[in-house]
């Protein structure tokens, strides 16, 4: 009795950490196709062959509009080697909020509205920013939730450009 009592914390922990590494590199992106404000549609699928990644962040949300000079500076950096940014905005009021936020900071990767069934695709986004690095085939390869810094942020897409 004893000794199964110390072994469900080890069988709990190491289910917990299957399925941490599932999602950091071995599961596929979940596919979605959202509208930009001038009605462009990005589909995640149609953008393989390039390094994604794949921003959840709102307008009202510190941290998020903290880390956006920093991707725009990756962005614009890696961009001619393959990385594409998509802004998925959690805003609860659409483009009136968002549009006016990527005018003013002039946000140069697509910004596109998010939605419920999109945030539950990728794990019910709970916290935002949560950042996902896409590789080339369409695998999650990072999952990063929470700021990051521009040196950090570089250093991840680097690493799987």
């Amino acid at each position: 009795m004893k000794r199964s009592l110390i072994l469900i914390p080890v069988v709990v922990v190491a289910v917990l950490f299957s399925g941490f590494s599932a999602r950091n590199g071995t599961s596929k992106a979940p596919d979605f196709s959202l509208k930009t404000s001038s009605g462009k549609k990005i589909t995640l699928s149609k953008l393989r062959g390039k390094l994604v990644v794949v921003n959840f962040w709102a307008t009202w949300c510190g941290p998020c509009r903290a880390e956006i000079p920093g991707f725009m500076n990756v962005y614009e950096k890696y961009r001619s080697k393959g990385l594409e940014i998509v802004g998925v905005s959690l805003d609860d009021g659409g483009w009136n909020d968002v549009k006016p936020f990527v005018k003013q900071f002039n946000i140069p990767y697509p910004i596109v509205l998010g939605n419920q069934r999109v945030a539950e695709k990728y794990g019910n986004i709970e916290a935002i920013p949560t950042t996902f690095i896409v590789d080339k085939d369409g695998n999650i390869v990072s999952r990063h939730i929470g700021y990051m810094k521009e040196e950090d942020f570089e250093s991840a897409v680097k690493s799987y450009l």
